[in-house]
């Protein structure tokens, strides 16, 4: 049994996940998340550890590995540390065992990464950081229109003459959303159409590293109910007939896998004799 805890630092939030792994069953023990909103996130991931930990009913000397992804490197109580597409591909493959290929949409950009039924990372293409596909900009623009982050999806599906944003730029695109409202365009219709240039995008990041399975959304516009919407229906027009799965952990894929790949590494220390001392 290696009991083993993941911790995932993004750009707009602070996810945890600590597990109890064995040869036989791979068991949750507890999950904790902490929107950053300018506060210190590495104070956050201490935060979320021990959220964990109360959860779970253990103390921090029963957890062998702590694992971190994201940009957790330098977090003071980690054990080691992995790569976000690691961790994704890793936590998409726990949360839906048949996905072949995972949606990475955070707060600052969108990743595809194809993958194998292990979760190992074949390929992957991502967006640019200030493109307008991303989390930070879909709030942005929430908060311009008075919606609330947990309202974007439904509204979006209300939309009856939906008009594209046509810029990749976050700020150019902002712009053009401004003009929009200028012009009386409804909120529902400038969701939709912001969703659709989204999933035009990540779309096209899907067929550039050739996913031909089951895809996966993770991260922080996983459960945007508008978003994985818009990209079925960008992904039909184009042919491509991929199921497109989300779960209610999607957020966690980073920590959850972060968790997952410490529990293996520790096991592989410790058949060498060479884990790590305690300091």
């Amino acid at each position: 049994m290696t009991i083993a805890a993941g911790i995932d630092i993004g750009s707009g939030a602070v996810k945890a996940a600590l597990f109890d792994v064995t040869e036989k069953e791979i068991r949750m023990l507890g999950k904790d998340l902490h929107r950053v909103r300018q506060r210190d996130p590495f104070e956050l991931a201490r935060v979320a550890f021990d959220g964990c930990l109360d959860q779970a009913g253990i103390k921090e000397k029963d957890v062998q590995y702590v694992a971190t992804t994201g940009d957790g490197e330098t977090i003071p109580f980690r054990t080691g540390h992995f790569y976000t597409m690691t961790t994704h591909a890793r936590g998409a493959i726990y949360l839906r065992p048949e996905a072949r290929a995972v949606l990475d949409v955070g707060a600052l950009n969108g990743r595809a990464i194809k993958i194998d039924e292990r979760g190992k990372v074949l390929t992957y293409k991502m967006t640019s950081q200030c493109a307008s596909g991303s989390g930070q900009f879909l709030e942005n623009i929430g908060r311009y229109l008075g919606i609330a982050q947990d309202e974007i999806g439904e509204l979006s599906q209300k939309a009856d003459n939906p008009e594209k944003v046509s810029s990749i730029c976050a700020v150019l695109a902002e712009t053009d959303v401004i003009n929009m409202v200028s012009r009386e365009i409804s909120g529902s219709n400038i969701l939709k159409g912001i969703h659709l240039s989204m999933a035009g995008r990540l779309s096209r990041l899907l067929k550039a590293v050739g996913a031909d399975g089951t895809v996966m959304i993770t991260g922080g516009l996983a459960n945007d109910s508008g978003l994985v919407a818009a990209l079925v229906e960008d992904m039909r027009a184009q042919k491509m007939m991929a199921p497109v799965l989300t779960h209610e952990d999607s957020i966690y894929a980073g920590a959850i896998g972060a968790a997952l790949w410490g529990a293996y590494r520790y096991e592989k220390l410790k058949q060498i004799d060479a884990l790590p001392i305690a300091s």
